[in-house]
């Protein structure tokens, strides 16, 4: 394991624990913070069989972190972007959009996946591909969101999990900006991605 590796572990867990000290709820924390962690065991289990590149790793820490920061606050009550709005005179606090513009980012991981274990290495496909599974893991997380808000009878966590503040358009905002910002990922990152992917060793297929 490499040091930067260490590194966005322990700023991980750091702000991980800092996220979970007097939030300003419990069940919306929970809510927000529990995708990450399942996806950071998941990373811990599968480290030794597929190791990601270096710039995936810090992609995943950097959604992580941002996920953790709007559960301890909430999506709709994160201090700076409250001062933006403020600031601005924003109609409402815009983590929420800045947060699903950021998932978008993960695309990159998803078209690591692509290439190194999947004949598509490059093209058209593998961007159609990579903008797809994007798209459709933003629509899952709004699912699944919407699910949550049925199940609890629309509770103040939910309605706090949920982050509409009031926009009746506000599922179908998550998803274009998450496509947006997938988009944008791709056109500033992949060149530097394939770089990284030269440095890394050929790893056994996750499907026998």
């Amino acid at each position: 394991m490499k040091k930067i590796h260490f590194l966005l572990l322990f700023i991980i867990l750091a702000v991980f624990i800092w996220s979970g000290i007097k939030p300003d709820s419990y069940t919306n924390w929970a809510l927000e913070v529990g995708p990450a962690v399942v996806g950071i065991v998941i990373l811990a289990l599968t480290f030794k069989g597929f190791r990601f590149t270096t710039l995936s790793y810090v992609i995943i820490a950097i959604l992580c972190i941002m996920m953790f920061i709007g559960g301890h606050y909430t999506y709709s009550k994160v201090p700076f972007f409250n001062w933006m709005k403020d600031q601005f005179d924003f109609e409402r606090n815009h983590y929420d959009r800045f947060g699903h513009f950021l998932k978008g980012f993960f695309v990159i991981v998803i078209r690591e996946i692509i290439i190194r274990k999947t004949l598509i290495k490059n093209g058209a496909w593998l961007v159609t591909f990579s903008l797809s599974i994007s798209l459709a893991i933003a629509a899952l997380y709004e699912i699944i969101e919407w699910l949550v808000s049925k199940m609890t009878h629309g509770g103040k966590a939910a309605k706090d999990f949920l982050g509409t503040q009031g926009d009746i358009w506000d599922t179908q905002w998550d998803m274009l900006l998450t496509l947006l910002g997938s988009i944008f990922a791709l056109l500033i990152l992949s060149k530097l991605h394939d770089r990284f992917l030269k440095n890394t060793k050929k790893n056994p297929p996750l499907l026998m």
